[in-house]
């Protein structure tokens, strides 16, 4: 026999759910429309306790909340009164279900360092339909031109598209070596500050900017890798990644070490066969004193260090009393490590005098300066 139940019967059975609320329960719609009217409600100590999540004030001291990071606090006496810890990274590993009957949530990707826009555009290689029905000949070629046009629109100009690739190379050179994420993103902030200080162009490839940035960004992490082994994955030789950090540190506002340290000593050792004892000695001490010209000034940026080291031993010698090396003396040391030619050797040896002489008036206070140390 069906019972049908009467609107008194309904409020009570209403104020009995509310009574026996506790906290942690799920708490449903009718719930809180039927408190919303009850006199009950006003004086429920249980019910303030489920509005502490909107209550402007204390439940304890009645004092103010405050917000700070994802934790709600009373500014009076300390009480966390709400914590917001929602997990925000993506769901799924996947950008969207594998399985063959598509269960699971689709997924966004995390935010990068190392795409121009932080990864916040769509990214196109779906194969299928949001179903999981293969595509057709006639959908390819749409999600082809869909692709190829999302591309073009989603840089502004052709210098971020070429960032962007530089982003690709140090992303492949960081797979390749098994460096850390984290220094891959040094890698992107470094491309970043040198695109910025308009540095690619002429001599200087993006290919090779986005090596070195990766090469100065290992220094800076005290991670080994030389480069030889950043060139071997690079698409830019060994010279030109040597000589592609230097102009990133020297020609923008980065803070990283030097490629390769004592290169004069590295230089002078090469002479061995060439100059004798002290006056290999004689060298190393002008030739750091001209290279920390050539750090401050800068003297041949987009030059590898140990060519501009073998200009500051070939000016060191023709500085000092008697003259013992010569240019393709000069060159072939400097060759034991990096290939590099007679004419900078020569162009950078006359700018780095100039450099020298600008900087303590006279070349006769370089030979005093030596001496005193």
């Amino acid at each position: 026999m069906a019972l049908v139940a009467t609107a008194e019967d309904r409020g009570r059975r209403k104020r009995r759910r509310g009574s026996a609320f506790r906290v942690g329960e799920p708490m449903i719609a009718s719930d809180i429309v039927a408190d919303e009217g009850s006199d009950e409600s006003s004086t429920n100590e249980r019910y303030d306790a489920r509005n502490v999540a909107w209550r402007p004030t204390c439940p304890e001291c009645d004092g103010q909340v405050v917000s700070e990071d994802c934790e709600a606090v009373c500014a009076d006496c300390g009480l966390v009164v709400t914590i917001d810890a929602l997990e925000r990274k993506p769901g799924l590993k996947a950008h969207a279900p594998d399985s063959t009957d598509r269960k699971g949530e689709w997924a966004v990707e995390p935010t990068t360092e190392l795409r121009v826009d932080k990864g916040l555009h769509t990214t196109f290689f779906l194969t299928a339909d949001g179903k999981g029905n293969a595509l057709t000949s006639r959908q390819r070629e749409r999600m082809g031109r869909l692709r190829r046009r999302h591309k073009r629109f989603q840089m502004d100009s052709k210098r971020d598209n070429r960032l962007n690739e530089g982003f690709r190379d140090i992303g492949m050179i960081g797979a390749n070596l098994s460096i850390p994420e984290h220094v891959q993103t040094d890698a992107s902030r470094y491309l970043e500050a040198a695109k910025e200080a308009r540095l690619p162009g002429g001599r200087m490839a993006w290919e090779s900017l986005a090596a070195g940035a990766v090469l100065l960004a290992t220094r800076q992490a005290g991670i080994e890798r030389t480069p030889a082994d950043i060139a071997e994955y690079a698409k830019a030789p060994e010279e030109r990644v040597c000589a592609a950090a230097r102009k990133i540190r020297l020609q923008t506002d980065v803070e990283a070490p030097v490629v390769r340290d004592r290169t004069v000593d590295k230089v002078v050792a090469a002479l061995d066969d060439e100059v004798d004892v002290g006056t290999g000695i004689e060298l190393v001490r002008v030739a750091d004193r001209l290279m920390q010209v050539a750090d401050a000034e800068p003297v041949g940026p987009g030059t590898s260090r140990m060519s501009v080291a073998g200009a500051a031993v070939y000016a060191a010698d023709r500085l000092t009393d008697g003259k013992s090396v010569t240019q393709a003396e000069v060159v072939a040391a400097v060759e034991a490590t990096l290939p590099t030619t007679k004419g900078r050797v020569a162009r950078y040896s006359r700018e780095l005098y100039d450099a020298a002489e600008r900087r303590w008036q006279s070349m006769g206070e370089v030979a005093e300066l030596v001496a005193a140390d």
